[in-house]
């Protein structure tokens, strides 16, 4: 087989295309008159097996099998002045029509066959009017062109929009990025939005602006941004309430799609950027330091604050319970003080006499027990020796407090004696005591 197609490829041969005969009579002029009928027979027969098939006879043997396979093939006549070999012409009968007719068909059917990929949709138009829709993924058919045609969508590719830059944020539009807060402020904000396809018909046939479904979503997704942003201050877009103002500029978007039915849905809205314009921006900067130096100072105003209220809120409580505690003393004071004259009034009213003398003395000896000075009744007669009870009762007290005294020794050092004091009898005292109190009632 390799050593045929060597033959048969072989252009370098000089008789490669050639008969036999004609390889054999390569030095003469004259025509042999089997080279206007073809090889014969014998000049085949004679052909070397080495030598390259004749292209005449590759193609009388082609149209040979052509006019079999179409069942009216037939060689055309020869004229006298045609010195070559007539070439035989096909003729289709009925039969060769129809089975073109067959192939031809089956061709234009089979041009139906496409392949739906996974993730994909294809919407079905007939004469370019939308028939339905395919979501099986393989193989399917539809009518051939132009009867019907498939348009493929992909439901499951996460686009992205830009707004306010192309690419890069460093690349801005600024037509787009500059925007105006309620505060009338000027913020430079870059956007991206991301969505997929959710409904194939609207999104091939509600979609009808200029720009394709990215330009519909970059004008929707700008529009929505210019009004969340107008109602907050530049301090809420730029720090305080991003995050929000992406949120609520999404919902936003979603609503104005949704009002003209393109069939997109929005996955995300990031803020790629948000900072004030170029021109201002050091200004800005500035503001921010100030700001952020009254922050500081409002903490530690606070800080301050929390730890001096604390504070005088215990005081105050502590304050509150002593005064309780003081109010709920006196209350019992007063209240056993009562009690206690009621008990000595029903003593009084059984024995009033005894109760005076009794109540006399008590009053005399708390006066007494608080006053360092010595009263000596003059009355009385008889000579009474006057001592410093005074300085004896500080002295007194004081060695009580230290403990007794020792020697160098060790020994206990004697104690100074105390001088007696002369007392008054019982009776005698007695009897003052109840002649005064017989005055007191004469006098009264």
């Amino acid at each position: 087989m390799r050593a045929f197609l060597r033959r048969f490829f072989s252009l370098n041969d000089p008789g490669w295309g050639r008969s036999g005969s004609q390889g054999s009579n390569q030095g003469s002029n004259q025509p042999s008159p089997n080279d206007r009928d073809g090889p014969s027979r014998d000049d085949r027969r004679n052909r070397r097996p080495d030598a390259p098939p004749d292209l005449d006879e590759l193609w009388r043997d082609f149209n040979r099998k052509l006019n079999q396979v179409f069942r009216g093939g037939r060689g055309g006549p020869r004229g006298p002045s045609q010195s070559g070999p007539s070439m035989p012409t096909p003729s289709f009968g009925k039969g060769g029509i129809a089975a073109i007719a067959a192939v031809l068909l089956a061709l234009w059917m089979g041009s139906g066959i496409y392949i739906l990929p996974e993730g994909h949709v294809a919407a079905i138009l007939q004469f370019g009017e939308f028939r339905q829709l395919n979501e099986s993924p393989g193989l399917s058919w539809r009518l051939p062109y132009p009867l019907q045609q498939a348009e493929l969508v992909n439901t499951q590719q996460l686009r992205q929009a830009e707004v306010g830059y192309r690419g890069n944020v460093k690349n801005k539009v600024l037509k787009e990025a500059l925007m105006l807060s309620q505060d009338q402020s000027i913020v430079d904000l870059q956007i991206a939005v991301q969505y997929r396809i959710s409904d194939a018909r609207s999104y091939l046939f509600n979609n009808q602006l200029s720009g394709g479904p990215d330009n519909l979503i970059r004008q929707a997704a700008e529009t929505a941004t210019r009004e969340v942003v107008g109602t907050k201050t530049i301090d809420q877009v730029l720090y305080e309430e991003k995050e929000a103002v992406a949120k609520a500029a999404r919902q936003q978007t979603q609503n104005i799609l949704n009002r003209y039915k393109v069939g997109i849905t929005v996955v995300d809205l990031n803020v790629q950027q948000a900072q004030p314009p170029e021109q201002v921006q050091a200004a800005f900067e500035d503001a921010n330091k100030a700001a952020q130096d009254r922050e500081r100072l409002i903490n530690e105003g606070m800080a301050y604050a929390n730890d001096v209220i604390p504070k005088a809120r215990g005081a105050a409580a502590r304050l509150m319970q002593e005064a309780e505690g003081y109010r709920q003393s006196t209350i019992a004071t007063a209240e056993g003080d009562a009690n206690r004259f009621k008990q000595v009034l029903t003593e009084y009213a059984k024995a009033p006499q005894v109760t005076r003398d009794r109540m006399y003395l008590e009053v005399m000896q708390q006066v007494f027990s608080n006053n360092a000075k010595v009263f000596v009744d003059s009355k009385a007669g008889g000579n009474l020796l006057y001592l410093p009870l005074d300085k004896l009762i500080q002295q007194s007290s004081g060695e009580q407090g230290s403990g007794t005294s020792r020697t160098a020794n060790g020994e206990l050092a004697p104690q100074p004696a105390v001088p007696a004091v002369p007392r008054a009898a019982p009776d005698e005292g007695r009897g003052r005591a109840a002649a005064r109190t017989r005055e007191r009632e004469s006098g009264r």
